[in-house]
């Protein structure tokens, strides 16, 4: 089994607090798409956050 998709990893809190009556957001009830685009928000914040590694210089 794919750990990726294995039922351990889905974002259950995220998925049962979504805010109902917000007209800003989209309420999602389908698990499998929520899931998707949670994966895609995730991987967008880690990829906008500041890496600590850039701080040093490698070739030194």
């Amino acid at each position: 089994m794919n750990i990726l998709n294995s039922p351990n990893n889905f974002p259950l809190w995220q998925f049962l607090n979504q805010p109902v009556f917000n007209s800003q957001t989209k309420l999602i009830l389908n698990p499998r798409q929520f899931e998707h685009l949670y994966k895609i928000d995730l991987l967008e914040r880690c990829l906008t956050q500041e890496c600590s590694s850039k701080k040093y210089n490698v070739t030194e």
